[in-house]
């Protein structure tokens, strides 16, 4: 006989060993949570942000039926007499369900399969293995869950991996057409399968299933519920919203300085330029190598005097030798191995500072706020986010908050977490970071999620677009890629011009504008070291990367779209703002821009760059035209041509190589 209470607002339910509780967690919310431990572990909240106040909850018990039901707002959840659970929304209709095929259930899904929506499979020793079913449902779309290189943006049909790597963004949260938002509130490494038959969310090792859900009318309501729960961005700074600038690598505080002093003997404003990885001593002591950086406050007012930020790489790597290594190995401030060893011979022998452990994340901040926020920069770069161990084997971590396989996910949200609650401890109320990686509730830590060490082909980037939108819609309103891509091309390539050209184009229309990449041919070739003046070991560097290394025809090409994205600057701070306020992502599908235009859903290749502005990058070589869907109720300027189109159709966009098909809403305010 099961055991049931609904009191102070929560509704408890337990049979046998299962014990679950549902509670009011933000505005038409709920929060689930179930175990087959002693109790329900209230301790940690993960991604949500502490429990607001609940409004306008119900509870009832209907006794004949035998089943117990809580309501907040728009949302309803009930347990029936067995223990099944259903969500509604607010007019009755059932938004999902859990996958029960059980005998002893007489419903329309009884069959005798002993199928279990909730099922926990003890580890020896250990915890569980947890799975969660749900049912599929033919009409359904499911977007978000971060960044995967997938070209799919209708997520249906997709298994996933919920891990961390470099390029891949495991964000659990999900959109449904259905209009709800669904959360797995859990850092444990699993996976997620969007069948046709049935949802499966799986957490490999974990001590109890948590999870999220919310009700609402539109996209944006639901994300503006999402946001509000697991926080949302600062508001992004006025002098990084332009060009950035940047390659593998910079090598020296002259080569940095005679890049910026070109771009403004050019005229060309750059807001940020940025120092990647081994401009330091050695990982893990998170300064700069006097050999080749001899006067870095110079060189920073330099810059600002210029009207140029600087951006510098921090990795969370820590050599044996590093002058921080014996104080977080003595505080347990490193990552440990369950078996063996996670040590990395990458440039050294290297593991990584434990970002969970609150006293390692003192002494990075503590040493880079020493060695480069004192000096007057204020902008970083966390790279090796995910970690990115020597084997990717997270499932072999041990973590201070406990082991790899239950936890492993949350490590990028804690990274950032180091930094932002260092700089705004330092007075800083508009924290910009860039980040490798990220997981729910990443944004309220300042990250810029940027989609990794991508290849530069005409495939990486059209998956790039899907990739943008969909981490958009997983809470991260601040997203960017490595124009050109990161692995691969030539500078001095015609093929490769083309694909850079296009990505340019493609940049100048996402939250951040920044050129990246590994350009090839490397220097020097032999395994791309040389020796610094002080004997250290250092990295080589690539091809030129500049806007003017890829010909004067190009060099223009790139110039227009830069002058054009400073003349959208006022149009991006209002996107921003909303990204602020309301969770509003600056990059929206055509599904969460125009919800009623369901003949839009099935165009994944274009999007609405803020409130006014369709954008329909080029992913294919050899394009002079491409055909773009246009949202209905709206009258589209073309902004090539200015040919005004009414929407609810498909038009042929002009996109010879210097044009990117953008269209502007009849009646915006906007400079373009």
């Amino acid at each position: 006989m099961a055991i049931t209470d609904i009191q102070n607002g929560i509704l408890y339910y337990q049979n046998g060993r299962e014990k679950m509780r549902i509670e009011p967690w933000g505005e038409d919310s709920l929060r689930v949570r179930v175990t087959y431990a002693a109790q329900i572990d209230e301790g940690e909240d993960w991604a949500l942000l502490p429990k607001p106040e609940a409004q306008d909850v119900e509870l009832t018990q209907d006794d004949a039926k035998g089943s117990l039901s809580i309501r907040n707002g728009k949302i309803r959840a009930v347990v029936d007499r067995h223990g099944y659970l259903a969500f509604y929304n607010q007019k009755g209709e059932e938004l999902t369900r859990e996958y029960w095929r059980n005998r002893s259930d007489l419903t329309e899904y009884c069959v005798p399969l002993n199928y279990k929506a909730r099922f926990f499979k003890p580890i020896i020793g250990g915890d569980w293995r947890v799975t969660a079913f749900f049912e599929a449902y033919d009409d359904e779309r499911l977007y978000g869950l971060g960044q995967y290189q997938e070209k799919q943006l209708n997520r249906k049909g997709l298994t996933l991996e919920l891990a961390q790597r470099n390029s891949q963004a495991s964000i659990p949260f999900l959109l449904s057409t259905r209009g709800y938002g669904f959360l797995w509130n859990n850092p444990a490494l699993g996976r997620v399968t969007l069948g046709l038959n049935r949802t499966e969310w799986v957490a490999d090792s974990t001590r109890q299933m948590d999870y999220w859900i919310t009700a609402g009318d539109t996209p944006q309501e639901i994300e503006e519920h999402y946001t509000a729960v697991t926080g949302r961005p600062p508001m992004m700074r006025e002098d990084v919203m332009g060009f950035w600038q940047c390659k593998l690598r910079y090598r020296t505080q002259d080569e940095v300085l005679s890049v910026a002093r070109e771009y403004k003997r050019r005229g060309i404003p750059l807001d940020v330029i940025v120092i990647d990885f081994f401009h330091w001593t050695r990982q893990g002591d998170w300064k700069f190598d006097p050999a080749c950086w001899p006067d870095p406050d110079a060189m920073v007012k330099e810059l600002n005097d210029m009207g140029t930020k600087l951006m510098v790489s921090i990795w969370p790597t820590v050599d044996v030798d590093s002058v921080n290594n014996r104080e977080l190995a003595q505080m347990g401030g490193l990552i440990q191995a369950d078996h063996g060893s996670l040590y990395s011979t990458f440039m050294g022998y290297t593991t990584y500072f434990d970002a969970t452990h609150p006293g390692a994340r003192e002494v990075i901040w503590r040493e880079a706020k020493k060695n480069y926020f004192d000096k007057g920069i204020d902008l970083f770069w966390l790279d090796e986010a995910e970690p990115e161990t020597a084997a990717n084997d997270m499932e072999n971590v041990r973590y201070h908050i406990g082991p790899g396989q239950q936890v492993a996910n949350i490590y990028p949200f804690f990274y950032a977490k180091s930094f932002y609650d260092g700089m705004t401890k330092a007075g800083m109320d508009k924290v910009v970071n860039l980040v490798r990686c990220a997981w729910a509730g990443s944004q309220r830590y300042g990250v810029l999620l940027w989609s990794g060490d991508v290849y530069s082909s005409w495939r990486s980037l059209r998956e790039q677009v899907c990739a943008g939108l969909s981490a958009s819609v997983s809470g991260m309103p601040w997203w960017t890629c490595d124009i050109g891509g990161f692995i691969g091309g030539y500078t001095d390539d015609p093929a490769f011009h083309e694909l850079f050209i296009r990505w340019f184009e493609f940049g100048a229309f996402l939250p951040v504008f920044r050129l990246h990449g590994e350009r090839l041919p490397h220097w020097p070739c032999d395994g791309m070291r040389y020796k610094a003046e002080n004997g250290d070991p250092q990295f080589g560097t690539g091809a030129a990367n500049e806007i003017w290394s890829y010909g004067e025809e190009n060099f223009e090409i790139c110039k227009k779209y830069i002058f054009q994205r400073q003349k959208l600057l006022p149009y991006i701070r209002r996107a921003m703002e909303q990204a602020h306020e309301k969770g509003t992502p600056v990059l929206r599908p055509l599904f969460y821009a125009y919800p009623q235009d369901k003949a839009g859903y099935d165009h994944e290749d274009t999007y609405l760059f803020g409130d006014d502005i369709l954008v329909s990058p080029v992913t294919e070589p050899g394009v002079t035209e491409k055909a773009v869907y246009l949202p209905a109720g709206e009258t589209w300027r073309e902004a090539a041509t200015g040919k005004e189109y009414a929407g609810g159709q498909v038009v042929t966009a002009a996109a010879p190589l210097s044009v990117i098909p953008v269209f502007v809403r009849k009646g915006a305010d906007v400079d373009l």
